[in-house]
């Protein structure tokens, strides 16, 4: 059997199982999408949303790419914010950030790797910003991984500086944001008590005018 015919076999385990449990699960999960929660991650493999949170189909809305960033021009990922916040109306968007990530990793050196250079860089932004911080660490897995919160920090705060987040803040005063690290080591997610719900923290210059 080839390999990709195996997740042919465990979908159909999976939809039986689920049957087992509740007769209903795909009916009720057809008819409505209500997610609490946008989830910005990595597209690491290691890295589900749903596993790692435990929470079902229909939970969470998901946006996932290398190093869980926020780019302004993405408009992958403008979309889904848009979505999740003015259709689906979220409460919370998350940026999950995780220790070991082979992007953050990468920002740390100077090798070419090709097309994806050009997200990196972004990545190595992130870097610039907090270099003093960062290079004052001598042990380097302690640097990489004080990067990692860094740039989940980061993009908390761009998150922040979108006019998407901020209408809605303006609207009805959600979602809130968050920036959480998941340790592939232990399976725990840690909250970097990093959050937003409006536009008080951020620098005047990130603020657009009230829609009239």
């Amino acid at each position: 059997m080839k390999k990709y015919q195996q997740l042919l076999l465990q979908n159909r385990a999976w939809v039986e199982q689920k049957l087992l449990e509740d007769k209903d699960f795909f009916n009720r999960l057809a008819n409505v999408q209500k997610p609490e929660f946008l989830w910005i991650g990595c597209a690491d493999s290691r890295v589900p949303a749903n596993e790692i949170t435990g929470t079902q189909p229909g939970e969470v809305f998901v946006h996932r790419n290398i190093a869980n960033m926020v780019v302004h021009t993405d408009m992958n990922m403008l979309s889904v914010l848009d979505y999740a916040v003015n259709v689906l109306q979220v409460n919370h968007v998350i940026v999950c950030g995780h220790y070991g990530c082979g992007g953050v990793r990468a920002a740390m050196q100077h090798k070419q790797v090709g097309l994806i250079d050009n997200w990196i860089r972004h990545i190595k932004d992130v870097y610039r910003m907090h270099q003093d911080e960062l290079e004052k660490i001598q042990d380097m897995k302690k640097r990489e991984d004080r990067f990692i919160e860094l740039n989940v920090i980061e993009q908390v705060y761009d998150l922040g500086k979108t006019s998407i987040i901020q209408n809605a803040w303006q609207s009805r005063g959600a979602p809130y944001i968050h920036g959480w690290v998941y340790d592939i080591r232990n399976g725990l997610i840690q909250d970097l008590n990093v959050s937003m719900n409006d536009d008080s923290g951020m620098s005047e210059v990130y603020r657009f005018e009230k829609l009239s």
